[in-house]
């Protein structure tokens, strides 16, 4: 749910830090001189599916219309029966803090022709209902290749290479495709259990910019989450031999590798081997076994660097798995050393290239 800097549901304020600046959320309430409670359904329509506000003038994309676009009008018409009855509440919209000539909101008319897709969502006669209804949900509603797919300079989706992996609040988004970077394939009923609980077994749990996705995905009915995970497994196709290789092979190491030896090693087991090498199955404590962690088979070093330094907590007063960060406790030689270490063992790759550079931009405060 969007809450204000301020505390107050969909009142606006709220940063998104992009390359070209910051944006901030806009008050969205019916309150009629600050928000949206001028605007007529047709108003609000006209925002989703064109990009428009009311006066006529360029949303900036970050307001996602270039994926409700697809929306069938009874959900235009639910989203504003829901936005239109919230409270009003009386906040100004604070001013966006863009770079030249990214403050022009002219320019955002070029960009849209450019790329710009307009147009509700066609369903695939080839494909069963529940994958249609699982390829609406993704591409319209939930928007999943917003995060999932790489931008252009421009900060348009590249759709040579639609799910293949990208960006989102400084983490990497993985690739949903064949290019997946999961060590076990996923299948549908794993998908489903982990888009509603953020858990599976052989997978590693939700964080970072996922987290908040699963826990509104936990309030959607079964079916529809059943619908997304048969769409997502479909991005992937079946697994090919060299994949089922891989997963066997990480299944196995998972299983029975033996301790590492060295002052490395002693550096993991200590900050890390003590839960995750005890795997989920152990006990109350135990954790993923990295073999069959995301985190350490992706091109970048930025997500276990994040849960490493920040750790993983649920909400504030909800039930979740946990694990502490270890900012204050490893220096950044420690941290280097652990990412090599890491990487190397678990994730069977070359050493990434870019630790120093994303260690720098967390301890900074910077995405």
């Amino acid at each position: 749910m969007p809450i204000a800097e301020r505390g107050r549901s969909f009142a606006g304020g709220r940063p998104l830090e992009t390359p070209f600046g910051v944006l901030y959320g806009t008050n969205i309430t019916p309150d009629p001189d600050t928000g949206i409670g001028r605007w007529s359904e047709e108003a609000f329509r006209r925002a989703l599916r064109e990009g428009l506000d009311r006066e006529g003038r360029h949303l900036y994309p970050v307001f996602p219309y270039e994926y409700y676009t697809r929306l069938t009008d009874e959900d235009i018409r639910a989203l504003y029966a829901f936005v239109i009855t919230r409270e009003p509440v009386r906040a100004q919209n604070r001013p966006h803090e863009l770079r030249p000539p990214f403050n022009i909101r002219a320019l955002i008319g070029t960009w849209k022709m450019l790329y710009f897709e307009r147009g509700a969502f066609q369903p695939d006669p080839a494909r069963s209902t529940q994958w249609n209804r699982g390829a609406y949900l993704a591409g319209a509603l939930g928007h999943c290749s917003a995060c999932h797919t790489p931008r252009n300079f421009l900060g348009a989706e590249r759709k040579d290479r639609l799910f293949s992996g990208g960006e989102a609040e400084g983490w990497h988004g993985p690739a949903l495709n064949a290019a997946s970077p999961s060590p076990v394939p996923w299948h549908a009923e794993q998908l489903f259990k982990y888009l509603r609980t953020g858990l599976d077994e052989l997978h590693a749990i939700a964080a970072g910019p996922m987290e908040p996705v699963v826990r509104n995905l936990a309030q959607v009915p079964e079916e529809e989450v059943r619908a997304l995970a048969v769409y997502v497994e479909a991005l992937a196709g079946p697994p090919s031999a060299e994949r089922r290789k891989r997963a066997e092979d990480a299944l196995a190491q998972a299983g029975r590798e033996p301790p590492g030896q060295g002052s490395s090693a002693e550096l993991y087991a200590g900050a890390c081997g003590v839960c995750h090498d005890q795997g989920r199955e152990a006990s109350s404590g135990g954790a993923l076994h990295l073999a069959l962690g995301t985190a350490v088979t992706i091109p970048t070093s930025a997500n276990l660097l994040r849960i490493t330094l920040e750790g993983i907590a649920p909400p504030e007063g909800q039930p979740g798995r946990a694990m502490p960060g270890f900012a204050n406790v490893l220096t950044d030689g420690q941290v280097k050393e652990l990412m090599a270490y890491i990487r190397e063992r678990f994730g069977r790759a070359p050493a990434w290239t870019d630790v120093e550079a994303e260690l720098a931009k967390i301890r900074g405060g910077n995405t």
